[in-house]
C-alpha cells in the first residue's frame, strides 16, 4: 500500500511538473504570435512568419499561430501555400469562420467559385455571425450575377454589421441589377453617409444621379419627357419619376445641390408610401422609414452636401464651412436617430 503511494505521488509530481512547462509553452507561443502580428502589420512578413513558426513548434496545438501564418501566407499571395495551415485552424477549431473565409478567399482568387461558395456556406453553418463570411459570399453571387442571392447575403451581413460601409455597397449593387431602383437609391446614400470622402464614394454619388435621372428627360424650359415600361409601373417607379420632376417644378437658379436636395427629400417621402404595398420588411423599416424621418427634418441640405463630397469635395468643404450649425445638428440627429431591421 506505501509502494502504491509512493508510485502515485512520484506519477503527480511529474505530472504538475508536465503541466508547468506545458502552460510556460502555451504563454511562450502566445508571445510569439503577438510579436508576429506586430511584424506582419510592419510588412515584415517573412519574420512574422518565422515568429509563428516558433510558436507552433512551441505549441503544436495553437490554433491563432496556424491562423495568423495562413493569414501572412495569403496577404503575400501564396494563398496556395496557406491552405493546409488554414486546414490545421480548422482541425484545432472546426467553428473558425476566419479559417472558411480565408478558405473561401483563396478558392474564389484562384478562380475556382464552387469551392469558394462551399467554404463559405459551411463557415455560416458552422458560424452564423461571423460577418465576413456573408459579404464575402454575397460578393461571389454578384461576380456570378447571381443578384437574388447577392441580395440576401448583403442583408445579412448589414444586419451583422450596420457600418460595414462595403456590405452597403454589396446591397446597392445587387438590387440596382434586379432593376429594384428605389432599394438601391436608398443603399447609396447609406453607404455614401459612412463613406463619404473615397473613389467609390464619385461612384455611388453617380449611382444616385443615375437613378434620379433614370427614365426622366427635359426637351425644353417647359417639357419633361417620362419614359416607362409596364414592369417599372407595378414596380413603383412611376411614383418617383414623378416625385423627382414635381421636386423642382416651377423652381429657377437651382444650384446642383440645391436640386438634388429637393429631389431626394420628394422621393425618399414617397418611397415610404410605396412600401406599404409591398412585402419587404427589411427594406421598409431600416431604408424606407429612416429616409422618410430624413426628409421631414430640416437636415437635407446638410445630407446632401455630405453624400456629395466624394465627387464634389470643393464645393461640399465650402458650404460645411459657411453652415457648421448645420453639419452639427445633422451628425446630432443621425446619432440619436435610431434605425431599426
Amino acid at each position: 500500500m506505501k509502494t502504491n503511494l509512493k508510485t502515485y505521488l512520484t506519477l503527480l509530481v511529474l505530472f504538475v511538473t508536465a503541466a508547468g512547462y506545458s502552460q510556460a509553452d502555451v504563454e511562450g507561443s502566445k508571445k510569439l504570435v503577438k510579436e508576429g502580428v506586430v511584424l506582419h502589420d510592419d510588412g515584415k512578413y517573412n519574420e512574422a512568419i518565422d515568429k509563428y513558426n516558433q510558436a507552433i513548434k512551441l505549441d503544436p496545438q495553437n490554433p491563432t499561430a496556424y491562423f495568423e501564418k495562413g493569414y501572412t501566407l495569403l496577404s503575400t499571395g501564396k494563398g496556395k501555400d496557406a491552405i493546409p495551415v488554414i486546414e490545421k485552424v480548422l482541425e484545432l477549431d472546426p467553428k473558425s469562420g476566419g479559417a472558411y473565409d480565408m478558405l473561401g478567399t483563396i478558392y474564389d482568387d484562384d478562380k475556382q467559385t464552387d469551392k469558394a461558395i462551399e467554404m463559405y456556406k459551411k463557415g455560416i453553418l458552422m458560424d452564423p455571425d461571423y460577418e465576413r463570411l456573408h459579404f464575402n459570399l454575397g460578393i461571389t453571387y454578384l461576380r456570378q450575377k447571381n443578384y437574388p442571392e447577392a441580395e440576401t447575403c448583403a442583408i445579412d451581413a448589414i444586419k451583422l454589421d450596420p457600418k460595414h460601409a462595403s456590405s452597403m455597397r454589396l446591397y446597392a449593387l445587387a438590387t440596382y441589377n434586379q432593376q429594384k431602383r428605389d432599394c438601391s437609391l436608398l443603399a447609396w446614400c447609406s453607404f455614401l453617409m459612412l463613406e463619404p470622402a473615397t473613389k467609390r464614394s464619385a461612384e455611388g454619388y453617380n449611382y444616385v444621379r443615375n437613378i434620379l435621372s433614370y427614365g426622366v428627360s427635359q426637351t425644353d424650359e417647359k417639357h419633361i419627357n417620362i419614359s416607362i415600361s409596364p414592369n417599372e409601373i407595378s414596380a413603383g417607379s412611376l411614383g418617383m419619376k414623378l416625385a423627382v420632376v414635381a421636386a423642382t417644378e416651377g423652381k429657377t437658379n437651382l444650384s446642383t445641390a440645391d436640386s438634388l436636395s429637393l429631389q431626394l427629400t420628394s422621393v425618399f417621402k414617397v418611397i415610404s408610401e410605396l412600401q406599404a404595398q409591398k412585402q419587404q420588411p427589411f427594406f421598409n423599416s431600416y431604408f424606407a422609414q429612416y429616409f422618410k424621418k430624413l426628409a421631414e427634418s430640416d437636415h437635407m441640405p446638410a445630407f446632401t452636401r455630405l453624400i456629395s463630397y466624394g465627387a464634389k469635395k470643393d464645393e461640399s468643404q465650402s458650404w460645411f464651412g459657411e453652415h457648421k450649425t448645420e453639419l452639427t445638428a445633422f451628425n446630432d440627429w443621425v446619432s440619436k436617430t435610431e434605425r431599426n431591421f
